[in-house]
This record gives C-alpha cells, structure tokens and sequence, in this order.
C-alpha cells in the first residue's frame, strides 16, 4: 500500500498523480476502517482527502504555514503528518487528540476548536513573516459555515486592506458545480491568475491614463466594462470587492484539476480565495446520504452504517429538547434560538413543531446573544441553547446586551463540565467562573434529568432578567419523567441525604457521587450530609449560615474550574459574614486544560471521585470526630 510508504509530506512529492489518487482512496478506507471503532469526525475529513493531498504535495509544511480552521477536518494532515500509526488512540485518553494540537506536531501551526479563527491567524502569520523578511506561503483552510462567522468576515476586511500575500482555501461542501459555469470558471481563473495578463492589464490602465483629456474617462469605461463582465459570470464579486482574486470554483475531489488551481493560486500577489467545492463523507455512502448525522459518530458497522449506540436513559440533551416542545406548547413567547447546532442542541424537533419559533442564526454566537437580547425586549422568552465552550464567544454580549438592561433571556448551557472525547477546546468547565460574578444572573445546575425539567419550568416562569440552566453530556439517572415541570424556589438548596459529621455541598452530577460516598462513609459510622447545591447564583444563604451555625466541615464538588467556581463562592460568602475557623475544602478542576478522554477518566484525572471525596472527608473532619 502507499499509505505505509507515506511518513510525512516530504514522501507525496515523489508519487506521481495516480499514485497519489490511489493514495487518497487508501486514506478514505482507513479513515472509514478505524473511526468505525474509535468514532470521531468521519464525514468532514472524507470530504478533504484530495485537498489535503494537493496541499502537502505542492506545499513545504511546517515552513508553509497550513492553519485548518476547525481542527475536526484535519485527520488526513495527522495521517501525513507521521501520525497514522496512532490512529487507534483517536480521541482516547493519553492519545491522539481530535484536533490540531501544537505540541502533537510541529506541522500543527494552530489549534483550533472553535471556528472563524484561521483568517485572524493567518494575517498574524503573514504580519510576523514579512516583519522578519521571510518568505514562506501562509495558506488558511476555512470551510463555508466558518466563513461566515464574524471574527472570519473582520479579518477578510484587514486582509483585503493590507493585500497581504495570504492564500485562503474555501472548502465548500454544501454547493455541487453545474459543468458549463465551472469550466468558464476554470478558463477565467487562469487568465486572472497569469502574471502576464495581470501585468499587462496594469499597464494598459497606465498607458490609458496617460493619454490626454480622454484617457481617465477611457480608463473608466474599461474599469466598467471589466467589472460588468465579471459580475456576469463571476460568483466571486464579494470576495474581489474586499480585495482578494478568487479562483473557482473547482471540483474538490479532482485531484489534477485541483493541483492545477492551487499552482494558479500561488502565482497571485497580494490575497486570494481559492474556492473548493467537496462532497461530505466523500467515499462511505452512508455518510454522503447524511452528512449531518455521520458529521461526529460513535463507533459504527462498516458495512451496514449502524451506529453502535449505548441501551440505556436519554441523553440531558433529549431531555431538553422534548421538554422545550411542552414548554412552547404552554407558551407561545418561547422561541428558541442556536448557533449553527440545532441537532447538538437537542432542538431538531422543536424545529420541526414550530419552524417559526426556531432560529438558527450560523456560527454567530455574539449574534445570537443579542438577537436574544433584542427579542426579550419585546416581550418573549427566547432561550439560547449553546454549548458551555461556545458560549465563550459571547461573552461581551452577555454582560452588555444581556444583563446590564436585565433581560430575560433563558440560557441553556449543554455540554456544561467535561465533554469526553472532545477534550480541552471543548471543556464545558469555564461557565460557572464568568457566568456568577455577573450582576442580576441566576445560574442552576440539576442533579438529575427530572430537575432539568423542572429548572426549565423556573426559567419560564422566571421574570426578573437573565436565568442559566447547565447540563452535562451524559446520560440521565433514569429518574421518572412522567410527572409535569414545577417551578423551583430561586437560590434554594436540597438536603439529599442527611448528616452531621460533615456537608459535601455538591452540583450537578457531583451529587451522585456525594451519595455513593456517604454510602460508604455510613458503614464506617460516619454520617455524610449531602446537599443538592442547585443554585450556583444566588446561593442558599440561609442553608450556608446554618451550617456555619452547626460548626459542620464543608466540601464543596463541582465539574467546574476551581478558581473563580460554586467552591469560591462559597468562601467568599463566609469571608464576607465573617466566619472564621470553619473548615472548606474545595473540589473541582485544576487550573490546567484537561485533555481528552472518557468523561470517567477526565474525572478520576481530577479527583472527583468517590474515593477521593472520601478521602477528602476523612481530612477535613476534626479528630475527635473521627475517633468517635
């Protein structure tokens, strides 16, 4: 096979074309072959198997700058990058990562987990290489969903202001190419492309401009016609109009084609925009007929294309989605609102129920925000369902559009603590730190899938600014559904199991683990208390000076960052009521970037387990209890 041979991007260049068409067949079946049992992102990298091949055959990485824009299609860069033999630790812990990691590979010039960053990246890159009179190729893969992302759109603006020699590669994979439009296409790209005809066509102006009294308005009729023609056939206009030539568009998976178009491409001085147009999924028919569901599986059957999925309780996201149908059932005002994730999120069949009442805004976060923002103001009940690590992007939004005029705008944070497989770009571990020091935000945590329900109630029928529901990516606890939503008093606590040796104040899934430990704790004789700490925002004050009162040792457990978390909150609560010699041990996340991995092990990586919760109990409480 000429995969074994390919060790890295310096053994393409001595295959000849067809051998490198074999080559990107022989990546597509061991793609297909190996995500079949590790999972991971199978339908966008089998889209940009022969686009990669073009890029590290005709370019020299890492000398060449090649910045993929959203990490999850660059599986074949890490297989020609030297880093196929690790393809079975896909995404596990210790193993490869599913993104571009810069300390994985010195061909991984940026990290990216989050998308529309590649373009700011590069105009740095390219800034960096004409300030050190370096000469290298600064090429940025973005694809059409993350082009339209408004950080991608501010950098095109700068870009095509400086006219820095920067090559952005479009990866188009929602569009085919109608042949006639595609040829003439091809036959302008060249001519535009061809430094004669573009030297030529500068003097021309210059020489038209020198002819006097009717050599500027010559030169004019020229510039219109030329602009006339190609409006008429060009697709590109837009991207010339911010300065860039673009070339395309060009059938992504003709390799010959799409070689000739990337030599063009280099000729150009100053930026251009390559158009790609590829086909998800690429080679496995399952995930070309749905590129959608097959965009992140599990582990699957390669022949039959079924997902092997887990037996057992819905998913928190589920339990969201179907919830939010009964809610706008009830509740005409609530309108639901994503960026570019409305099956992630859970919101397919509220889309379906109510179309009207769904609005998928793209990979817009900040938009979304205000857009939030603006509909609470006349009245409804949007609710923002956004991924923790998404919500990130947002943040000026919140604190500005959001709760300064106090809103109410509902915030549905999936993917709240760790995210597994996904990793450290993904970690919903962050939100509890920006979101709580925010005036006039309420923030919940459920312990379970009927809490969610019931936070969910209580955010509807919550009018007094902005309220935040987060959830894990896991399954529920298989409580019963049954029972229709209540509203929850805001900033109420629950004692989930009594105990007076010591308080484990726990959120979210913590509780569960609390609860295992005071298990084993009470066939030692000691009596755990542990507290369903529900509301991060505002806190349960009274619950908290009771405990102060009963001179109880407290743990606090939360899937979140430690610094600035539920645990922080808690201490500054009692520094600000002056209790003092109360013992508080905090458990969380370290201030690290947790890497990928089964959500188990990112757990145990930190200590939230049970038995390091209980070894953290036996420390904090005072001797003479212990030896009680």
């Amino acid at each position: 096979m000429l995969l074994e041979q390919i060790n890295q991007p310096e053994d393409l260049k001595r295959l000849s074309l067809p051998e490198l068409e074999t080559l990107a067949s022989e990546i597509r079946q061991f793609l297909i072959e190996k995500l079949s049992v590790t999972g991971g992102h199978l339908s966008s990298n089998l889209g940009v198997v022969e686009l990669t091949i073009a890029l590290h055959t005709l370019f020299h990485s890492p000398y060449d700058k090649l910045l993929f824009d959203v990490g999850h299609q660059a599986y074949v860069h890490k297989i020609l990058t030297g880093r196929k033999d690790k393809f079975d630790t896909l995404r596990k812990y210790k193993g490869l990562c599913g993104f571009i990691k810069r300390s994985e590979s010195e061909h991984d010039v940026w990290e990216a987990g989050h998308s529309s960053t590649s373009l700011s990246a590069a105009m740095g890159m390219a800034l960096a290489r004409d300030l050190k009179g370096e000469h290298n190729k600064v090429i940025a893969i973005i694809g059409d969903g993350a082009i339209t992302g408004g950080m991608a759109l501010e950098a095109m603006n700068h870009i095509g202001h400086e006219k820095k020699n920067i090559m952005v590669i479009l990866n188009d994979n929602e569009m085919s190419i109608a042949p006639n439009v595609g040829a003439l296409h091809n036959y302008l790209s060249k001519i535009r492309s061809d430094r004669h005809y573009l030297k030529a066509k500068e003097e021309v102006e210059h020489l038209l401009k020198k002819i006097p009294a009717i050599g500027g308005t010559l030169a004019k009729t020229a510039e219109k016609l030329k602009d006339s023609l190609k409006y008429f056939v060009l697709n590109g206009v837009w991207f010339e109009e911010l300065g860039f030539t673009y070339i395309g568009p060009v059938d992504g998976h003709n390799l010959p084609v799409l070689m000739d178009t990337l030599k063009q491409a280099e000729k150009v001085n100053g930026p251009v925009l390559v158009h790609v147009v590829s086909t998800k999924g690429k080679g496995y028919t399952p995930a070309e007929q749905d590129s959608h569901s097959w965009h992140g599986p599990g582990p699957y059957k390669i022949e039959s294309g079924q997902v092997l999925k887990s037996v057992g309780p819905p998913m928190y996201t589920e339990v969201f989605g179907n919830t939010l149908i009964e809610l706008g059932e009830q509740d005409p005002r609530v309108i639901a609102v994503t960026p570019a994730m409305p099956g992630g999120s859970g919101l397919l069949k509220f889309a379906k129920q109510f179309p009207s009442r769904m609005i998928d805004v793209g990979i817009a976060e900040q938009h979304a925000a205000t857009l939030c923002a603006g509909l609470a103001s006349e009245g409804l009940k949007p609710v923002f369902a956004v991924y923790s690590t998404f919500l990130q992007r947002a943040y000026d939004q919140v604190v500005h559009d959001i709760c300064r005029p106090k809103l109410n705008v509902t915030f549905a944070i999936d993917r709240a603590g760790f995210v597994g497989p996904d990793g450290e770009t993904h970690q919903g571990v962050y939100d509890i730190a920006f979101m709580r020091n925010l005036p006039n935000m309420v923030l919940m945590m459920p312990k379970d899938e009927r809490e969610l329900r019931n936070m969910m109630q209580t955010a509807l029928e919550y009018n007094d600014g902005p309220i935040a529901y987060r959830y894990p990516r896991i399954s529920g606890t298989g409580v019963n559904l049954n029972e229709a939503p209540k509203a929850i008093p805001i900033g109420t606590w629950e004692t989930v199991r009594e105990g007076d040796y010591a308080a484990v104040l726990a959120v979210g899934p913590m509780v569960q683990i609390a609860e295992e430990a005071a298990e084993q704790l009470s066939k030692e004789g000691m009596n755990l208390r542990v507290v369903n700490a529900r509301f991060i925002k505002p806190l349960d004050e009274a619950y908290l000076l009771q405990i102060a009162n009963d001179s109880m040792p407290i743990i606090t457990m939360e899937e979140g960052a430690i610094q600035g978390g539920f645990g922080s909150a808690v201490v500054e609560f009692y520094a600000e009521k002056g209790v003092v010699g109360l013992p508080v041990k905090m458990m969380g996340v370290p201030d690290y970037f947790v890497e990928h991995g089964s959500v188990k092990e990112q757990r145990e990586e930190v200590g939230l387990t049970v038995q390091n919760l209980i070894a953290e109990v036996k420390k904090i409480m005072p001797r003479k209890r212990q030896r009680a």
